[in-house]
């Protein structure tokens, strides 16, 4: 999976999730709860809409590496199947 492909994907479970939020305009370096207003409920929703998609498994412990847009992305480069 490439960046470019990451980004998509995790843009597009962000949208099932959160709607209403405008991703363009995220900073990719501030945590994705802040920036889109999201409660843990809605990063996990975001995690199993990832899931739904790809099939990875992305287990709790992860969760720090989820924060930002860009540290999801880097996360799911470097975890998908090659």
């Amino acid at each position: 999976m490439t960046n470019d492909e990451a980004a998509r994907l995790l843009t597009a479970a962000l949208h099932e999730v959160a709607p209403e939020a405008d991703i363009s305009t995220i900073d990719p370096d501030e945590l994705l709860q802040d920036e889109l207003d999201l409660d843990s409920m809605d990063l996990l929703n975001v995690v199993v809409a990832v899931h739904e998609r790809t099939g990875l498994d992305i287990p709790e412990r992860d969760a720090s590496k989820l924060a930002t847009f860009r540290t999801f992305v880097a996360y799911l480069v470097a975890r998908a199947p090659a």
